[in-house]
């Protein structure tokens, strides 16, 4: 592919609210994970990564239709790293219709519409929800429609839902709009908020860990459920340190949860990432891994990666900073690979204490600096929905 520009980006996730404070967290080693404190599911046993200035937002008046969890992220996300004014400067120069936005996410607003069912459970005919507060808060497109009107867009703009993949499967889109000349600038963003669903279903599937979770320990048990927000812009040209190389999609459709046990599909991502790119496996330096926690997951991703890289190529999970972002994992584990390569300094794996011995790739455990060319970041998500992004310095 035709490699595009990173031209701005921004985060905010239990880590930190920005770029910058994000990256201390993580070369000081401090994890934002927590003790399950949220409100409307403190029941659960676990650990969750919550964002807390969600809470305290001063909310727009012109956006009261869009006020939820998801869209505040979203808002939060907006507001760091000169990220608005980057966009505005975009809009003067291609005009607001020609700028797209891609947004990923696996719940939207789906918190909203579980306290609306839990408010009105009890009434013999509960109230409609009206036609406004549906498509600015719970339909799945409202978290794009938000991005873009916060923005004041007017271009081609969509959601993807692919579980685990789609803030990563939405640079794959915007990529793709790019270069049929659909827009000329193209926001990505990845947005997924806590919410009973995915708490809940989780812990039903035996899949919560009862501590910070530990991605690729011979001790792993399970998951962290985080919360966050991403946003990148991509251009054509422009000024940024960081390009999007490669992109390699697959879907293996193994199983609903379960990953296939080899890994297949995910090879045929890192492999179609690789080639997009135009690299070999060794000119990889780097590797954020989905690494969930989970014991099939890890297992799986380990068998994938060494079948690609052997067990030289240096590699590491961030869900022990961040917990597991779902639908806004793709984006948050993009910008990490991005702040690696502006930094040249790569993360190691955080509680990750006894490497599983039977894993076979190299598993850092320790954050260093290194000298880094080119990222790959990976999102698999349920189904076999899988994505694997290569970003390198600019050439």
């Amino acid at each position: 592919m035709t490699p595009v520009v990173v031209t701005a980006a921004a985060m905010a996730n239990a880590c930190g609210i920005g770029m910058r404070a994000i990256g201390a967290a993580l070369r000081e080693g401090r994890s934002g994970l927590r003790r399950n404190d949220f409100e409307p599911a403190t029941g659960l046993d676990t650990f969750i990564g919550r964002v807390d200035a969600v809470e305290s937002i001063d909310w727009p008046e012109r956006f009261a239709d869009y006020d939820c969890r998801n869209n505040r992220l979203a808002w939060l996300a907006l507001d760091q790293d000169g990220f608005r004014a980057k966009v505005a400067a975009a809009r003067a120069r291609h005009g607001a219709e020609r700028i797209g936005v891609f947004v990923g996410t696996s719940t939207s607003g789906i918190l909203t519409t579980e306290m609306y069912s839990r408010a009105t459970r009890d009434q013999p005919v509960p109230a409609r929800l009206s036609a406004s507060s549906y498509a600015a808060c719970h339909s799945m497109y409202a978290p794009a429609r938000f991005v873009q009107a916060a923005c004041d867009l007017h271009g081609i703009a969509a959601t993807l839902s692919t579980a685990c993949s789609s803030s990563a499967k939405a640079f794959g889109s915007a990529a793709r709009a790019l270069h049929a000349g659909q827009c000329d600038a193209a926001i990505v963003a990845g947005v997924d908020s806590l919410a009973l669903s995915t708490l809940h279903g989780f812990d039903s599937l035996e899949l919560l860990s009862r501590t910070p979770c530990r991605p690729f320990d011979s001790d792993r048990d399970g998951i962290s459920i985080g919360e966050g927000a991403g946003l990148a812009l991509l251009e054509r040209e422009g000024s940024g340190a960081v390009e999007l190389t490669g992109i390699g999609e697959s879907a293996d459709a193994w199983h609903m949860s379960s990953p296939h046990p080899q890994g297949a599909g995910a090879v045929r991502a890192m492999r179609g990432a690789l080639r997009s790119a135009g690299l070999r496996p060794e000119d990889i330096d780097y590797i954020n891994l989905h690494g969930t926690a989970t014991r099939a997951n890890d297992t799986a991703e380990d068998h994938a990666v060494h079948a690609v890289f052997g067990s030289t190529t240096s590699a590491g999970s961030t869900k022990g900073w961040t917990g597991h972002a779902l639908g806004a994992a793709g984006i948050t584990e993009a910008l990490v690979c991005v702040y690696a390569l502006r930094e040249q300094w790569r993360p190691g794996t955080l509680n990750c204490v006894t490497p599983d011995p039977a894993l076979r790739s190299r598993i850092d455990r320790e954050s260093q600096a290194a000298p880094l060319r080119n990222a790959l970041s990976n999102s698999f998500g349920f189904g076999g929905n899988n994505c694997s992004l290569v970003f390198g310095l600019r050439r």
